[in-house]
């Protein structure tokens, strides 16, 4: 069929799935830049509070002229909120990991069908695990860093401050991830609906 400007409508047609083609290959490509960016960030985050431990001596009383001493150690698994942390964050790295070899390899012919729709519910879920993670570790944070004394909590960085600084690097490196996450779920919903995949 003839429209105006000489063209055919089958000529049209193509050009529409090209135009379609082209910025769905975009899309992926930013999606594909984004999960590693999310991946990096997320091992990172999982790696360096996993890592996290200082031992300290500290004088805690002095008895005349001589001084009673304790040897504090820090460790992340002393803190749930820090262990729910690295575990947060390594199901994201590895969620994020298995989402790249998707990309590069397909999803699997049993699960082709159910591919576009399953993947933005886990980036969902992935979004809520990271975010539970990181708000409470950020919280424990805090209260490590400046104490509560209303609860007559002491604040404990001023005695452990290497470890409160790489927490507080694991903890950036996390929200950046998270930050991520919920570039690439927005995205996987954008590109269902402008797709009609569902």
């Amino acid at each position: 069929m003839a429209l105006e400007g000489g063209e055919t409508l089958e000529a049209g047609g193509d050009r529409a799935a090209q135009v379609t083609s082209s910025s769905s290959s975009k899309v992926d490509l930013v999606m594909v830049l984004l999960r590693v960016l999310a991946l990096l960030a997320t091992v990172s985050a999982a790696l360096i509070m996993g890592f996290n431990k200082q031992t300290r001596t500290i004088v805690v009383a002095t008895i005349g002229t001589a001084t009673v001493q304790a040897t504090l150690t820090a460790k992340f698994q002393h803190t749930p909120a820090f262990v729910f942390f690295v575990i947060a964050n390594g199901i994201a790295s590895l969620h994020n990991l298995l989402m790249l070899v998707v990309s590069f390899m397909g999803p699997p012919k049993l699960f082709e069908r159910i591919a576009p729709v399953a993947i933005p519910v886990f980036d969902v879920m992935n979004v809520a695990i990271v975010s539970g993670g990181a708000s409470a570790a950020a919280f424990m944070g805090q209260l490590g860093r400046d104490g509560n004394s209303h609860a007559r909590w002491n604040k404990i960085c001023d005695k452990i401050d290497s470890f409160c600084d790489r927490g507080g690097g694991a903890m950036i490196a996390s929200f950046v991830g998270l930050v991520l996450i919920v570039i690439i779920c927005s995205l996987s919903i954008i590109r269902l609906r402008l797709y009609n995949t569902i």
